[in-house]
């Protein structure tokens, strides 16, 4: 099957090598490094997802964390953008991070590092 791999991380553009090779081992070599895999074809199969999201029985994963400077004013982005929501900032207990949910209904944490002192 098909299938696409993007990385997420923080790097400085100029250090990505050139050679593919080289960039392939240098890719998987650095720290605090999100890959995601887009595997072609779900996305047209008609009825339930082929994947289980793992947040519902049986569970199993549950979700990803991504740290943002601002949760008020990312959470403001992505509800203007019509993001589902599983939690909202000012949501229950824990106050100052969110959960919304990916196309797939795979959930995603929205959180500060300061506001997690505070929890």
């Amino acid at each position: 099957a098909k299938f696409s791999l993007y990385f997420l991380g923080f790097v400085n553009e100029a250090d990505i090598p050139k050679d593919e090779n080289e960039r392939t081992r240098w890719c998987f070599s650095q720290p605090a490094t999100l890959e995601l895999t887009h595997n072609w074809g779900t996305e047209t199969v008609e009825g339930d997802s082929p994947y289980h999201n793992g947040n519902s029985d049986p569970r199993g994963f549950g979700h990803i964390g991504i740290m943002v400077p601002d949760v008020k004013a990312a959470c403001d982005r992505f509800e203007k953008m019509g993001v589902q929501f599983v939690k909202k900032p000012n949501d229950g207990k824990m106050k100052g991070l969110a959960f919304i949910k990916d196309p797939d209904n795979y959930w995603i944490e929205i959180l500060n590092c300061n506001n997690l002192a505070e929890i």
